[in-house]
């Protein structure tokens, strides 16, 4: 098992965290969830944005055969998003406030590609890039006046990078340690 968290949306000051368990014959299952609810209400300030991804993963390689959860790993994923980011004018609210739970978030899923490096006893620092598809709705506003106008639902259809990761991972568990070179001293 491992405890991992994504460097890339701590540098956006969104705190982020996942866990990742080894099924053996070089698969994995992994869980994240992000979490920022940052706001300066006075100004019409928001930085807020939450939600997760759940993957699975197959490792191979050298790498990868000699000691689990490290290598090149390809994989599957799907997960949930929605924000609200306002810079004092104009806002975006993703997902549809009010509606039904499919409407409130944003959907993905994609496929992965990443290398998982070995830089300390217990710790990794894994590379992962997914390309997939992000869809649903998402709602432009304006403030005024002490409330909210909101001016159109708009229809999010991307296809591209949808998952980006620099990832610092530790490694849970007895003997559940990377192996230096030259044996134990």
């Amino acid at each position: 098992m491992v405890v991992k968290n994504n460097v890339l949306y701590d540098a956006a000051l969104v705190p982020n965290l996942g866990a990742e368990f080894y099924l053996g014959k070089n698969f994995s299952l992994y869980g994240e969830w992000m979490y920022a609810w940052w706001d300066n209400d006075a100004r019409h300030r928001y930085w807020r944005v939450y939600g997760g991804d759940l993957g699975v993963r197959w490792w191979f390689g050298k790498k990868a055969n000699d000691k689990p959860l490290t290598g090149h790993h390809l994989g599957i994923y799907g997960g949930i998003l929605t924000f609200d980011f306002e810079n004092g004018d104009t806002g975006y609210l993703g997902g549809k406030p009010g509606g039904t739970l499919w409407d409130r978030w944003l959907m993905n899923a994609g496929i992965e590609y990443g290398y998982s490096l070995p830089i300390a006893k217990r710790l990794n620092i894994d590379f992962s890039i997914g390309l997939g598809y992000l869809g649903g709705n998402y709602i432009k506003y304006y403030p005024f006046d002490n409330d909210y106008y909101f001016d159109k639902e708009y229809k999010m259809r991307y296809f591209g990078p949808t998952k980006v990761e620099i990832a610092l991972v530790w490694l849970i568990g007895k003997g559940n340690t990377n192996i230096r070179k030259g044996g134990e001293k």
